[in-house]
Parts: C-alpha cells; sequence; structure tokens
C-alpha cells in the first residue's frame, strides 16, 4: 500500500503541473496581443490557485472547493504564515477567477494588468515549487 504521504505528493505534483499549463496559456495569449486580456487575467487566477492547492494537498490540509486565493493563502498561514505573508498579494487575482468569467459590469482588463497578474501567479508558482521541491528532498 502506498503511503498517504507519497499520494498526496503526487497529487500535488498533478495539481502544480496543471498551474503550469495555465502560466503557459498566459504565455501563449500573452503574444497575440491585448485582445486577449481578461482570458489571460483568468488563467493567471487559475494558476496560483492551483499552485496554492497544490501545497495544501501536499501538505495534507483540507481545503473547501474554493476560487477565493485570499482563503487558500489563509491555509497556508496554519502551517506556514512567513510564505503566506509572501504571497498574500496574490488575493488581487480572485475577481478574474470568477467575476470576469462572466458578461457584467466591471472595468476592462488592459495589458499591462494582464501582465501584472502574470507576475503574480508566476510568482505563487514558482515559490510553492521551490518549496515543494525542498520539502520532497528531506
Amino acid at each position: 500500500m502506498t503511503p498517504p504521504e507519497e499520494v498526496a505528493r503526487r497529487l500535488a505534483g498533478d495539481w502544480l503541473a496543471k498551474a503550469a499549463t495555465d502560466l503557459l496559456v498566459c504565455e501563449r495569449l500573452s503574444s497575440q496581443g491585448a485582445a486577449f486580456s481578461e482570458a489571460i487575467a483568468f488563467h493567471a487566477q487559475q494558476a496560483a490557485e492551483k499552485s496554492l492547492k497544490a501545497l495544501l494537498v501536499a501538505r495534507q490540509v483540507e481545503f473547501p472547493k474554493t476560487h477565493d486565493i485570499e482563503r487558500l493563502v489563509e491555509l497556508v498561514a496554519l502551517g506556514d504564515a512567513v510564505l503566506a505573508e509572501a504571497l498574500a498579494d496574490a488575493a488581487e487575482l480572485t475577481p478574474y477567477g470568477v467575476e470576469y468569467r462572466y458578461p457584467g459590469e466591471y472595468a476592462p482588463v488592459t495589458g499591462d494588468a494582464a501582465g501584472a497578474c502574470v507576475s503574480l501567479a508566476r510568482k505563487v508558482h514558482d515559490e510553492i515549487a521551490r518549496r515543494l521541491a525542498e520539502e520532497t528532498r528531506r
């Protein structure tokens, strides 16, 4: 039988791979110009969300079905307040995962805003990938 830690590590890797795919989508869409700014912001939010969930899975922390980055960071803080503080600004991505998915009353996403979203998502992904790699080596 496979130990729960190994199962969690594999599942966390799957979450992180999905996040990396979202970042790749951001990069590809960014090369097409500002016409895809909302889609870029959405995939950036998804990348950050999936990265956070990867960490929570690896650490075997239950989380609700949510797109709320701030809530996920709060759960990270239960075991790692320093990391949570470093990633707190990623909460800015939350609206792009929910409100911007559908027609509505909201400000358009500029090319600069989309780029900032990708930077935030990459920071979350890279920091979590680094932490998980360190934890695997232990």
